[in-house]
């Protein structure tokens, strides 16, 4: 493999590609890891079911059943990946030691153990309040209109906001905070203003008090419409795209909140004209925001091409964000972790200055020519390479290690 990753890189530094340079542009782009692929989203309080549109479909045997388990199961998934990780938990996998404590009443205290293993994994964190699955989520959050269940929710979102201010100084590492709510309407309301203006207030109240951003980013998200909120979502692009620029928050995009035939690859430059910071969801809808495991797409490729052409990655934060119970939990977190590493990797070996000469003489012929072939280029043992570097497994042993993993520890599981 050595022979042909020289081969590659002589042929990449050719058409003026520094393979070295990409490597070490890599290694400090990070990509955060989502906890809940490795419960079906279940978390540590015993709520109930999901709600809020969120559903995980199949029951593959090993799933986690607690703290212990998942920690274990990200650790074995950490080995697997190549790359500079970061990890994002939802406020429902706070650990209480079997106290009841409700989420408006959450501390750093209750994430004590996954502080301990950040560290330990020399991680980042990004974290998520959680505004579904609990008896007061029932008929809007944020924006019902029931005085006391918006103030509940208010309360919870500033307790996580210095729950993640704590992770970013605890660890010296800022914390992404996403705040996703499901609030919606089944049918086609008569009101839509109403909601959204209690909508504002709310997010304006929770986010009253100035964290720094050394500690701590604020992102909001959107969607188009979720199970049980087909006609209204509160909470649309419109919404959040004006309070993000309104409020200095960072505007989150999620692959699969969209219409299926609209990308969020294309927003990312126009966002990033009027907001400081994006986060992205990075999932796979397929015909609505199923979630599935991220493949190296088109969409894939281009998201992490729009990153890599103009140097955002210091803007643009990336985590994932898809949950298949149908497959080995391990290898759904691999196999989506491995491809967004790929993609970037994929990006940052374009011969940017061919590319961009092309496209300044308006030389479409070219341009398009350049992008087809860079399909053909030798980028296999490119990668296989930047694996080996970082120490994990490349091509079908990933696959070897985690079916020893599920012999040796998830067969174990009721």
């Amino acid at each position: 493999m050595s022979n042909c990753f020289e081969n590659a890189k002589k042929f990449y530094a050719g058409i003026g590609v520094d393979v070295e340079a990409a490597f070490a542009r890599l290694n400090e782009i990070p990509v955060s890891m989502h906890c809940w692929q490795g419960d079906d989203v279940a978390g540590f309080e015993n709520a109930g079911s999901l709600d809020g549109g969120l559903a995980v479909t199949g029951n593959y045997p090993g799933r986690a059943r607690n703290a212990a388990e998942l920690r274990a199961d990200i650790a074995e998934v950490l080995k697997l990946i190549p790359g500079k990780k970061r990890l994002n938990i939802h406020a429902i996998y706070a650990e209480t030691n079997g106290k009841k404590v409700d989420r408006n009443e959450l501390d750093v205290s209750h994430f004590a153990n996954w502080l301990d293993f950040a560290e330990e994994q020399n991680l980042g964190l990004d974290f998520n309040p959680t505004f579904f699955a609990h008896p007061l989520a029932t008929e809007g959050t944020l924006s019902s209109a029931d005085d006391n269940v918006r103030k509940f929710w208010v309360e919870h979102g500033i307790a996580c906001r210095k729950i993640a201010e704590a992770f970013g100084k605890r660890l010296n590492n800022t914390c992404v905070t996403n705040f996703w709510i499901p609030d919606g309407s089944k049918d086609t309301p008569y009101d839509r203003l109403a909601p959204r203006r209690r909508l504002k207030d709310s997010l304006d109240a929770m986010f009253a008090e100035t964290i720094d951003r050394k500690y701590n980013i604020d992102a909001v998200e959107c969607k188009l419409f979720g199970i049980g909120a087909e006609s209204c979502t509160v909470g649309s692009h419109e919404f959040y795209m004006g309070y993000a620029v309104a409020n200095n928050k960072a505007l989150c995009l999620d692959a699969g909140h969209f219409h299926p035939t609209e990308v969020i690859s294309d927003k990312i430059s126009s966002a990033l004209l009027f907001v400081e910071d994006v986060l992205l969801h990075v999932s796979r809808g397929v015909r609505w925001d199923s979630d599935h495991v991220v493949c190296w797409d088109n969409e894939l490729q281009a998201i992490a091409s729009e990153i890599i052409r103009h140097g955002f990655e210091k803007r643009v934060h990336i985590g994932l964000d898809y949950f298949d119970a149908s497959i080995n939990r391990l290898a759904a977190w691999s196999i989506g972790m491995r491809n967004t590493y790929k993609a970037l990797l994929f990006a940052l070996l374009e011969p940017a200055e061919l590319l961009a000469e092309a496209e300044k003489k308006n030389d479409r012929s070219a341009r398009l020519l350049l992008l087809e072939e860079l399909k053909n280029l030798p980028f296999a043992p490119i990668w296989a390479e930047y694996c080996d570097r970082c120490g994990v497994p490349g091509g079908f042993e990933v696959l070897e290690r985690i079916r020893k993993y599920e012999n040796d520890v998830l067969s174990k599981r009721g």
